[in-house]
C-alpha cells in the first residue's frame, strides 16, 4: 500500500513533532482501518510480522479528534 493511499489525520509537515514527512503520525486506509507510524520500540519483542512503534500522545489526542471519537 503506498501512502498516497492513506488519509492522514495527524503530524501536518512543519508542525512541532514534525520534519517534512518523518513525524509520528496516524493514517487511515480506504478500508478504516488505522495505520501508525512512530519510533521504533524495544519494549518487548512483538508476534512475527508485527512491530511496535511509540508515537506521542498528542499525536493520538489529535486523530481522535480527527475521526470525532
Amino acid at each position: 500500500m503506498a501512502r498516497s493511499e492513506l488519509t492522514r489525520l495527524t503530524g501536518e509537515p512543519g508542525g512541532p513533532d514534525c520534519n517534512e514527512d518523518d513525524c509520528p503520525n496516524v493514517y487511515r486506509t480506504a478500508s478504516g482501518s488505522i495505520v501508525v507510524q512512530g519510533n521504533v520500540s524495544a519494549a518487548f519483542q512483538p508476534p512475527a510480522g508485527e512491530v511496535l512503534v511509540e508515537i506521542p500522545e498528542s499525536v493520538l489526542r489529535e486523530a481522535v479528534r480527527v475521526l470525532g471519537w
